[in-house]
């Protein structure tokens, strides 16, 4: 990670001298958006050196416990959504359900080592660097229809989910506690939702998917959102979304269900059901599904050509475990997919997933890239031939 030179530095410094400091400074142990060391131990996985997203404003422009414009006096009536259909992608096992190490890197990414002791301890997203940063208010809110364009909402406790109806709502600094299907939905025809350093939660068999919750954050229009920094857990989807920017969050603790089609929910950290009109980037999160392979296991990110071809996606620096597989690429028709230096975990299953790392890659599709992806024992890993 780099360092300004002190301002008030000599101009006569030699050159020798400048390459050496900054020769020293080039071995510390540093990452994504770090300015000193975590305590990332000699034989963990080698701290990213990439550029996290710059984080926004401590003081965005609304006042700490309250909402911007347009706070309606009483929630709206909650709206009755479509039970979400049954999924049909039970994973069947492979006949070999290791991954295949390949035989060194031709890039630049850093080699993962082995014995890290957390994601956070080498700078990926953890319960310390992500969430709400202020204190906050407590609020009821039921199911919270928002219609006022640029709402911003901060410094708030939310019991209940936010259904928002408008352009450009901003979520900061806040934690939502939800019992609906989602905690944060944006509805088709709207734009530029925002959800930064917040907790998205949900209290465990209250929710209407048979005592489930399906979605955290739920985009389902066809414009871009961002996810950032943000501290996920309970629901069964998490982060669900075509198009949008999900980085530095921390997804965890996922709850398996049975939902009231009769069937365990299948769950993933982050999931794309395809056709997405925009660009879908995945970049440096920590992405955890512990659910039980017999408790309807998905994977840690699942881009799936449910309601079309899977195109456009980066999946870029994560921390990734968990699912029947850790990662599922999108099937036949994929393209434009980037899957480059994250870190596939074995804290739950020696293969990261259930049954493997990585199933329906789409090898030959245009513009699809498998680069410097390795398990958390530093071995490279190369998908196998989709079938």
């Amino acid at each position: 990670m780099s360092r300004h030179i002190g301002r008030n530095s000599r101009a006569g410094l030699l050159l020798a001298a400048l390459l050496a400091v900054l020769g020293v400074l080039g071995v510390a142990c540093s990452g994504p958006d770090r300015s000193e060391s975590r305590g990332c131990p000699d034989d963990g996985p080698t701290c990213r050196t990439s550029p996290a997203a710059p984080s926004p404003s401590a003081t965005p422009s609304a006042t700490a416990g309250e909402a911007t414009a347009g706070l309606s006096a009483s929630p709206s009536p909650t709206p009755t959504p479509t039970p979400k259909p049954t999924a049909t992608r039970t994973p069947a096992p492979p006949a070999k359900p290791t991954p295949t190490a390949g035989a060194g890197s031709t890039h630049g990414a850093p080699a993962a080592r082995t014995n890290c002791a957390s994601p956070g301890a080498c700078g990926f997203p953890d319960a310390d660097s992500t969430g709400p940063r202020i204190s906050l208010k407590p609020k009821k809110a039921g199911n919270w229809a928002i219609r006022t364009d640029g709402l911003v909402i901060r410094g708030q406790d939310i019991t209940g989910s936010l259904d928002i109806y408008a352009n450009d709502v901003t979520v900061i600094d806040t934690k939502v506690t939800s019992d609906n299907w989602w905690g944060i939905n944006l509805r088709p025809g709207f734009s530029g939702l925002k959800v930064l350093h917040s907790t998205i939660t949900a209290v465990p068999g209250k929710g209407p998917d048979n005592g489930g919750v399906d979605y955290a954050v739920s985009n389902m229009g066809a414009s871009s959102i961002e996810v950032g920094w943000c501290d996920v857990s309970v629901f069964g989807d998490a982060l669900s979304m075509g198009q949008g920017n999900i980085h530095d969050n921390y997804v965890h603790d996922i709850e398996p269900f049975i939902n009231l089609g009769g069937e365990w929910q299948h769950t993933n950290s982050v999931i794309s059901g395809g056709g997405n009109t925009g660009h879908l980037i995945i970049r440096h999160n920590t992405l955890l599904n512990p659910t039980g392979l017999k408790e309807g296991a998905s994977g840690s990110v699942g881009l799936f050509a449910d309601t079309g071809v899977v195109r456009n996606v980066t999946v870029d620096d994560n921390w990734m475990a968990g699912g029947a597989y850790a990662l599922y690429g999108g099937s036949t028709g994929a393209t434009g997919i980037r899957v480059t230096g994250n870190i596939f975990s074995t804290e739950y299953h020696p293969t990261s997933g259930g049954y493997g790392v990585v199933a329906h890659w789409n090898e030959g599709g245009a513009g699809n890239v498998w680069r410097d992806n390795r398990m958390s024992d530093g071995r490279l890993v190369k998908p196998e031939p989709s079938s």
